[in-house]
């Protein structure tokens, strides 16, 4: 069944990882897999330096530089119990943030992911999106 946006939030705030999806010039849809935080209507994924990628500029990047629509997917799945299944998709759009709601991000990121605590410098960058719609399914009543 369909569920409301405060489910929606609910789901997406204890979601330990997503998808993300960006718009690239030549093949469309771009998904990877992505850390983030919610901060109310806010998402944040980081450009990390803790796993190694060659370089941080990466192509999620450079694709919402172009195009600064995105998409977050977030899902449950249980094989034995199809009642535990769930869905939420949050449309984004990329936005700028001062220096101080970056920092809050990267602090609520370092809390979720204790990994980032390690490094003194863990982010190379931060994309921050808005949130413009929630769309979501659950199996159950959330």
């Amino acid at each position: 069944m369909r569920i409301g946006r405060s489910a929606c939030v609910s789901l997406l705030g204890r979601s330990e990882r997503g998808v993300l999806s960006t718009v690239h010039p030549r093949r469309g849809v771009d998904a990877v897999p992505a850390c983030f935080v919610l901060e109310g209507a806010l998402v944040a994924v980081p450009v990390d330096t803790v796993k190694d990628k060659g370089t941080p500029d990466l192509q999620r990047v450079a694709n919402v530089e172009a195009d600064p629509r995105a998409s977050l997917l977030c899902d449950h799945w249980d094989a034995t119990d199809w009642s535990q299944l769930w869905w939420v998709r949050a449309t984004l759009v990329r936005i700028d943030a001062d220096a101080g709601r970056r920092a809050s991000l990267e602090d609520l990121l370092r809390a979720k992911y204790p990994q980032y605590g390690i490094d003194a410098h863990p982010f190379a960058s931060l994309l921050v999106f808005r949130i413009t719609e929630l769309t979501g399914w659950s199996a159950v009543v959330h």
